[in-house]
C-alpha cells in the first residue's frame, strides 16, 4: 500500500518531473541508497558544486545551498562554495547546509541545525551554528539502550503499510515514556 504523502510525490513527478532526476542532469552527484524526503532544495543554479555519498538521507525540508548571493550587490559577485557530504550520513529535518561544506562520513546532523563548517566523520551536530555535541557511536549506543526500555513497532504502525485508529490508539498508550522506536 502507498502512502498519501506517497501517491502525492508520484503525481508531483508526473507533473512536474522527477526533481532529483532534474538535479543529476544538471551535474548533482550522489550515491548509492540516496534518500531526499519531501520539500528539499538543493540549490538548482549550482547543483554541479554538490556531492552526496552513499547512504545519505536527507529529511524534509533540509536546504543545500552552494552559492550566497549577499554579496552580489555590494561586490558585484555571488559567492559559491564546493559541498560534499560523506557516507553513511542522515541531515534531520530543516537542516541547512551552507557553501564550501565538508561532511564527513557516519555524521548525524540534528534538525534544524545551521551548517555552516566541516563536520568530521563519526560525530552528531546540531545548533545554529551546528556543534559537535558528541560521537555518532555514542550516540547510537544509548539509543539502542533506550530502545531496551521503551516500546518498539513494526512496519504495520506506518502509513505506508496502512496503519489503522486501532494500532495508533495502540502505539499512542505503550508510549508511557512518550518515546518510542519504529521500523
Amino acid at each position: 500500500m502507498i502512502s498519501k504523502i506517497g501517491i502525492r510525490r508520484r503525481i508531483r513527478n508526473l507533473v512536474f518531473g522527477d526533481p532529483l532526476k532534474k538535479h543529476i542532469k544538471r551535474g548533482l552527484k550522489v550515491g548509492k541508497n540516496f534518500s531526499m524526503l519531501e520539500e528539499v532544495i538543493l540549490d538548482f543554479s549550482h547543483t554541479f558544486h554538490i556531492e552526496i555519498g552513499d547512504d545519505v538521507t536527507l529529511a524534509p525540508r533540509v536546504h543545500v545551498l552552494a552559492h550566497d548571493a549577499s554579496t552580489k550587490k555590494s561586490l558585484g559577485y555571488t559567492r559559491i562554495g564546493q559541498i560534499t557530504i560523506g557516507n553513511r550520513v542522515f541531515i534531520g529535518a530543516s537542516a541547512i547546509i551552507l557553501p564550501g561544506v565538508i561532511i564527513g562520513d557516519d555524521v548525524i546532523v540534528g534538525a534544524g541545525s545551521v551548517v555552516s563548517s566541516n563536520i568530521p566523520s563519526g560525530h552528531l551536530v546540531a545548533g545554529n551554528p551546528a556543534k559537535v555535541i558528541c560521537k555518532t557511536a555514542d550516540y547510537l549506543s544509548r539509543k539502542k539502550n533506550e530502545m531496551k526500555e521503551v516500546p518498539c513497532f513494526g512496519e504495520e504502525y506506518t502509513y505506508g503499510a496502512g496503519i489503522t485508529d486501532k494500532l495508533i490508539d495502540e502505539m499512542n498508550a505503550k508510549m508511557t515514556k512518550r518515546i518510542g522506536y519504529i521500523v
